[in-house]
């Protein structure tokens, strides 16, 4: 049995920007995906909403620092084989950092934890899947516009830096953007349609990297 852990947002909760609840579980795209693999890979889904890479975030009543949580996952769900990181959306918030450079910071951190933890013996280290986020698309919703003032411009930045990023730190790379896209509706999250081809898409990658 091999494990792949998808560690993400809202994308990967599976927000749902029509009715403002959760996409059914088979449109998710970490059930897409594990639809594409066989039995015997065991796909979890670790998403929250607002989960940021690095940075805190005191207006939920959870922890949406992804550093901080990470750990304990990692710790829980070893022995792993694969990691696969979306995250990024949520650091372009104007109260947390606002740019696209200091999510790559926080990307950063986070594969340097997924690396370096103390997994048991005997338990090798996870391959790493850096996944850029579909970019934002123009939206009448002014609450999120509000949010996110630079928005459109930082999240087109992202792919090109994580791609970058990727190849810096020896990781595997995909971008969302070839798949999938953002409904106008928010202007940051997916439609069930799109986020089920993201989980599709990924799987060709996620063979690849498990030597399927």
């Amino acid at each position: 049995m091999k494990n792949v852990l998808c560690f993400g947002d809202s994308l990967t909760w599976g927000f749902d920007a029509a009715s403002g609840g959760r996409h059914a579980l088979e449109d998710r795209w970490p059930s897409a995906l594990a639809d594409m693999l066989s039995d015997d890979i065991h796909v979890i889904a670790e998403g929250l909403n607002g989960r940021t890479t690095a940075f805190d975030d005191f207006t939920a009543d959870c922890d949406r620092n992804g550093t901080r949580i990470l750990p304990t996952l990692l710790e829980s769900h070893q022995p792993l084989d694969l990691v696969i990181v979306l995250l990024g959306t949520n650091d372009l918030k104007n109260m947390i950092v606002g740019t696209a450079t200091s999510s790559v910071s926080g990307t950063k951190r986070i594969i340097s934890l997924i690396k370096n933890h103390a997994y048991r013996d005997g338990t090798n280290v996870p391959e790493i899947l850096i996944v850029a986020p579909p970019k934002f698309s123009q939206t009448a919703n002014t609450d999120i516009g509000a949010m996110f003032t630079d928005g459109l411009a930082q999240s087109s930045m992202l792919p090109s830096l994580l791609s970058e990023l990727a190849d810096e730190l020896g990781c595997g790379f995909y971008d969302a953007n070839s798949v999938s896209k953002t409904t106008p509706l928010d202007g940051i999250h997916m439609d069930a349609k799109n986020t089920k081809e993201l989980g599709r898409g990924l799987a060709a990658t996620v063979k690849l990297m498990l030597g399927l």
